[in-house]
């Protein structure tokens, strides 16, 4: 239905910023919503935050604690996730998804997924 690809991820400091985008293909992606995910080595994968097409109504992960932000631009049909004040707990492949139905904070609530994009932070 909908292609997904993550960009924006690298190498950075503790207390550093990141800009991840998620640029979709096709119709479905800006029709619904759409949702961050994240995994870190030997983690199950994990909920970020999520954002509606229509009204961008955000909901987030306790954890992120007013250090994210999910956006998204309607026009460019892209998705992103604005991360500051990153903490080496951070480091983690970072995943973005088409929402189908369901809880947001579950990834079989998502029927596409990007191929992921590498955040590592810096002690």
């Amino acid at each position: 239905q909908v292609q997904l690809v993550e960009s924006g991820g690298g190498l950075v400091q503790a207390g550093g910023s990141l800009r991840l985008s998620c640029a979709a293909s096709g119709r479905t992606f800006n029709s619904g919503a759409g949702g961050w995910f994240r995994q870190a080595p030997g983690k199950e994968r994990e909920f970020v935050a999520a954002i509606t097409w229509r009204f961008g109504i955000a909901y987030y992960a306790d954890y992120i604690k007013g250090r994210f932000t999910i956006s998204r631009d309607n026009a460019k049909n892209t998705m992103y996730l604005q991360m500051n004040s990153l903490k080496p707990e951070d480091t983690a492949v970072y995943y973005c998804a088409a929402f189908r139905s369901g809880l947001y904070s579950y990834e079989s609530s998502y029927d596409a997924w990007g191929q992921g994009t590498q955040v590592t932070v810096s002690s």
